[in-house]
């Protein structure tokens, strides 16, 4: 059955992750708790759209210099603008922007890392500490921005993002100054 699936179809997903952004940027502008939930929901469905265009990809022999080059800066995206709009709503507020702050850095820091190795044809592997703590970032996220919604129906969202969050911030050091530490040797 997945043969029958166009070769596109990983790009076409990569790309609407980036359409993704704006629409969940705005969704913070709803009355709440609607725009929580819109924000949730469009979040969770662009995350899964980041599982499938990859495994699509490989399994339909489809990867592409266009999606390797896309995929990790729609996540980027995604992150960021909803990092920021969650600082910008007061959702994080306080010490824990200190948590946002650190994962966007990181963030900006190994895309030009991995963009500099990649010219001089050096790949830098991602670790499986690095895949905890991007889904341990995913769940605290999704967390903060369901956090309205969540308390709406009695559950303790926000309180679950922000420890997820600083965790997340926690991974996101170790496994930054792992790729700093592998990417200093070709920088000399």
């Amino acid at each position: 059955m997945i043969d029958r699936l166009p070769s596109s179809l990983p790009n076409v997903l990569t790309m609407a992750r980036v359409a993704a952004v704006p629409m969940v940027v705005a969704a913070f502008y709803l009355p709440q708790p609607l725009g929580s939930w819109v924000a949730f929901i469009i979040f969770v469905v662009a995350g899964i759209t980041d599982y499938f265009d990859g495994l699509l990809a490989r399994r339909l022999g489809a990867t592409s210099a266009f999606g390797r080059f896309l995929d990790p800066i729609a996540d980027k995206l995604l992150v960021g603008a909803i990092l920021m709009m969650l600082v910008a709503v007061r959702w994080v507020d306080g010490i824990h922007v200190l948590a946002a702050l650190i994962i966007l850095m990181r963030e900006i820091l190994v895309s030009g890392l991995r963009e500099h190795l990649a010219e001089i044809r050096v790949a830098v592997p991602v670790s499986r500490l690095a895949k905890w703590k991007t889904t341990v970032q995913m769940v605290a996220i999704g967390a903060l921005v369901w956090g309205p919604g969540g308390a709406e129906v009695g559950l303790p969202a926000h309180l679950v993002g922000i420890i997820g969050l600083w965790i997340a911030a926690l991974l996101t050091l170790v496994t930054g100054y792992d790729y700093l530490r592998a990417g200093l040797k070709h920088l000399t």
